[in-house]
């Protein structure tokens, strides 16, 4: 579970609660209020930086008079998956902005080997999202992207000595979802 940077802002002016309230909600041993009024301006211009936990979302929507599931994007990651970012690209693509619902089924008939993994991504994605309760016939994949992992190298022995590399790569696939209302 992350925290969704533009809808804790939304929330926010909607309650007329400032930074600094949200931040007096946050602190607590080991986290000052210097740090939290930092996390909370860093978390409202969309960084994850300090990552920002369970505990913390659910601070949060208290302060601002909202469920966790309204501020929250769920997000699941696989990583080392072995095969190239740029054809896992290609399924992740695929998904985003679709219906959780949809998504799946897209995946589960995807010729594509990346497909298990993204779908895998998803279903986690969607489990998270039902243990804070979000209505899951409205979750909409807002997220997935497929970053490059580490490469593995490999040579093939050639004729008079010579050695070809073979590099095998691997990609972390990320994919988010978030509730969407009737409004989008």
């Amino acid at each position: 579970m992350r925290i969704a940077g533009n809808k804790l802002k939304r929330r926010a002016q909607a309650a007329n609660v400032s930074v600094e309230q949200l931040a007096e909600a946050l602190v607590e041993p080991g986290f000052g209020a210097k740090d939290a009024q930092s996390a909370v301006s860093n978390w409202m211009a969309g960084r994850d930086h300090p990552r920002c936990r369970k505990a913390h979302i659910e601070k949060l929507a208290k302060a601002v008079g909202a469920a966790s599931k309204d501020i929250a994007k769920f997000t699941s990651q696989v990583m080392h998956h072995r095969g190239s970012p740029r054809k896992a690209g290609l399924v992740v693509d695929l998904i985003r902005g679709k219906s959780v619902e949809q998504a799946e089924q897209l995946l589960a008939f995807s010729p594509k080997r990346a497909s298990v993994d993204v779908r895998k991504a998803l279903l986690a994605a969607r489990e998270d999202a039902m243990q804070a309760d979000a209505d899951v016939t409205a979750l909409v994949v807002t997220e997935s992207c497929v970053d490059q992992g580490p490469r593995m190298k490999r040579f093939q022995p050639k004729d008079r000595g010579r050695a070809h590399p073979i590099i095998k790569a691997f990609s972390h696939i990320t994919v988010s979802v978030e509730e969407m209302g009737p409004a989008r």
